[in-house]
């Protein structure tokens, strides 16, 4: 049975629905994805790079913590390197820092050490 005034000629049931025409399927919503739990990725450990900094600048002030400045950067360079952590470029500006702020502390010490050499050596000659 059709209905008349229906443009689309679909087919009235007599439960009151529609035959949809032509194989037509009625909407269906689609349907929702889940996805899995997307888990806490840690930044990589930059501690080390942070300490080689750190440690170079206040070696400004200091000589010693200049030194370990160094150390800290190479050990922190070595481990960017291979991935473990990251910060490399901030371990290298902290070697180059501690490198020359070390260089900057021993031109004196040596130079101190050169005059006292020769003063003694002055002294005992005449």
């Amino acid at each position: 049975m059709t209905n008349p005034h229906d443009p689309y000629g679909q087919q009235y049931q007599p439960s009151g629905q529609f035959e949809q025409p032509y194989g037509l399927q009625p909407y269906q919503p689609p349907q929702q994805q889940y996805y899995g739990h997307q888990g806490y990725v840690r930044p990589p450990d930059q501690g080390m790079a942070v300490a080689s900094l750190v440690c170079s600048l206040i070696g400004l002030v200091m000589c010693f913590p200049a030194i370990l400045g160094i150390i800290f950067g190479h050990i922190a360079l070595s481990k960017a390197k291979r991935g473990e952590a990251g910060g490399q470029g901030m371990a290298q500006a902290g070697m180059v820092i501690g490198y020359v702020v070390t260089a900057l502390w021993l031109i004196p010490v040596i130079l101190w050490f050169v005059f006292a050499v020769l003063a003694v050596g002055a002294a005992s000659v005449s």
